[in-house]
């Protein structure tokens, strides 16, 4: 029997990897015994049925060559007779026969050591796209690290480095060095250098977030946030509803002085939020959107998704907003196009507007009730109404055909 190769440093070695790196001891464990069997067939034989086991206390590894216990053996290295092992072994019990060649310590030191730090490498990988996987569209906090072809890259936990870029920083933020800062994990995504972690700081989601954690009864599921819309550096709407009759949910985000909101903001390094009262009413849900400007009037026209809104001469400019910013965020808001005109000149847009459909052609000028009542229609009115679109020149070459007819009748007799 070959002399047993051990170690006792190596499970200390292991364990203190796997409390250092944050990786499964037992995986360590299991990528060592690859290793040595790896070593193991390279210089001493390649058969199939070959085994390392490693002690997990002692750290004492040994080769097996492991057989089948059968009653009648059609091949050795694979089989072994049951006679032969005798008891407690019955047929189709493993029998393990130790192999372990005198100078396998020194072969396997060197061959596992780059197989293990392979390994643990990619225990690593796993271990950190595991970990933001769980954290996907959630805040992490980290510290700008460096600069990169103006994408930041940012280490999150003290280790792991995660890249902000270009297109998902917000225009006017600036970070030094060092600072630290607060992102939304937009993706994760695996590389062959490893797993990427995207954040980013101009999502929607981290206003989400942001108010998740400063406003307690969107965390306990009593207030409602139904949609949010966002210009990055600037401003956001968030609509919200409350699912408790006795609680305002625009109060709740707002806090007392409004500080909760203020915090957000802050967050956000100044950006404007505005909390709207969603409604289950259109109307109503896009006069709020248009906030703080008042509205008149709103009128539907569902078939194009568009709203014609109707706003005081005075509360024009307020409606529409810097730049548009104001009706563009009430737009992507509600999920409808937004034409505002002011009460004086409200008669000549839904003229504009109604002519432009009429130019559109019959088909984008029907309504929704139009095609619910024509859906609904019976089949026979149906039917009838496709006899009387015969084509009128048809009909008029039947009649010609038919007094010609009648014509050669009467001529014959």
């Amino acid at each position: 029997m070959a002399e047993t190769v051990s170690d006792e440093k190596l499970i200390d070695v292991l364990q203190f990897i796997a409390k250092e790196r944050n990786i499964p001891f037992e995986m360590l464990v299991e990528a060592l015994e690859a290793a040595l069997l790896t070593a193991y067939k390279r210089h001493f034989g390649a058969e199939a049925n070959a085994i390392v086991i490693v002690d997990r206390q002692t750290g004492d590894y040994k080769v097996y060559h492991r057989r089948v216990v059968a009653e009648e053996v059609s091949d050795p290295k694979l089989e072994v007779d049951v006679k032969k092992v005798g008891a407690p072994f019955q047929p189709g019990d493993f029998y393990d026969e130790e192999v372990t060649p005198k100078d396998f310590g020194r072969i396997a030191a060197q061959t596992a050591k780059q197989v293990i730090v392979q390994r643990i490498r990619e225990a690593e990988r796993d271990t950190v796209y595991n970990k933001y996987s769980r954290k996907l569209n959630d805040l992490v906090t980290g510290t700008v690290q460096r600069y990169e072809q103006r994408n930041m890259f940012i280490i999150l936990e003290g280790k792991d480095e995660a890249i902000l870029p270009l297109s998902e920083q917000v225009p006017g933020e600036m970070f030094r060095i060092n600072d630290f800062i607060r992102a939304y994990v937009l993706d994760v995504r695996k590389s062959p250098k490893g797993p990427q972690v995207v954040l980013s700081r101009a999502a929607e989601g981290l206003v989400q977030r942001l108010l998740e954690l400063e406003v307690p009864e969107i965390s306990d599921g009593i207030v409602e946030i139904m949609a949010i819309a966002r210009d990055p550096g600037s401003r956001s709407k968030v609509a919200v509803r409350s699912l408790r009759p006795e609680v305002d949910p625009i109060g709740s985000c707002l806090g007392p002085k409004s500080s909760r909101i203020a915090n957000v903001s802050d967050n956000l390094r100044g950006d404007k939020i505005d909390v709207i009262r969603h409604d289950t009413d259109l109307q109503t849900f896009i006069m709020n959107a248009l906030a703080p400007a008042k509205v008149i009037e709103v009128e539907l026209f569902a078939d194009d998704g568009v709203a014609l809104v109707v706003v005081p001469d005075y509360q024009l400019s307020l409606a529409i907003g810097r730049d548009g910013q104001n009706v563009r965020l009430a737009a992507r808001l509600t999920g409808w196009r937004l034409d505002i005109a002011s009460e004086g000149e409200a008669a000549e847009a839904r003229e504009r507007y109604m002519a432009e459909r009429s130019e559109r052609g019959p088909e984008a000028v029907a309504t929704e009730t139009d095609d619910d009542a024509q859906a609904a229609q019976p089949v026979e009115e149906a039917e009838g109404e496709q006899e009387l679109a015969i084509d009128p020149d048809l009909i008029a070459k039947l009649e010609a055909f038919r007094r010609e007819r009648l014509g050669s009748e009467v001529d014959a007799e």
